[in-house]
């Protein structure tokens, strides 16, 4: 289990990168970025934390879509220790959950190690000047998803971040299984 840095780096500029998605298509910064910003998700197949979200991810993304924030998921795991991981189960899960936002396969891990990306699922919110505004969480799940009624705060600072350029001073950092870097 790991933790995210407890306090974001607020202004922190997002790195450029140019992965593939699930369907063969590239991406970088400037085609995920939406007009009022980009939300990056470290996430993975395989990760229980992730498991136990993966529904409220996909709803919550496409809440921020609608806000103007183009939104994508990164895969950074090695894959022939996590099989769960591999390019063909990314497909399979980004096609049976109908994901609406890119599924990104960081092959070489360098996105991750840029970003500084420490677990599965790790939030980074950027404003639409791609300043780092929010690294928390998504709501109070963990292993087991929160109560229904959870304060959606991943939702909540991008909304502010929407309508503000700028994320919540409060915020409370992600939990999940670690990055599994190559040795």
């Amino acid at each position: 289990m790991a933790l995210t840095p407890p306090v974001c780096d607020f202004g922190w500029r997002a790195v450029d990168f140019e992965l593939e998605d699930t369907q063969g298509a590239r991406h970088s910064l400037s085609s995920l970025c939406g007009p009022n910003g980009l939300l990056l998700m470290f996430i993975c197949n395989h990760c229980p934390y992730v498991k136990a979200i993966i529904d409220r991810i996909c709803r919550d993304a496409r809440d921020v879509q609608a806000m103007g924030i183009g939104v994508a998921a990164i895969m950074s795991n090695d894959p022939a220790d996590y099989p769960e991981d591999s390019l063909a189960n990314m497909q399979r899960l980004a096609r049976q959950l109908d994901f609406s936002f890119p599924y990104l396969y960081d092959s070489t891990q360098d996105v991750a190690r840029r970003y500084g990306a420490v677990c599965t699922p790790d939030f980074f919110g950027f404003n639409g000047k791609l300043e780092l505004q929010y690294r928390g969480r998504l709501d109070a799940s963990g292993r087991m998803p929160a109560a229904p009624d959870a304060r959606r705060e991943l939702v909540a600072a991008m909304q502010l971040v929407a309508e503000t350029d700028r994320g919540p001073d409060e915020q409370v950092a992600s939990m999940g299984c670690s990055i599994k870097w190559r040795v």
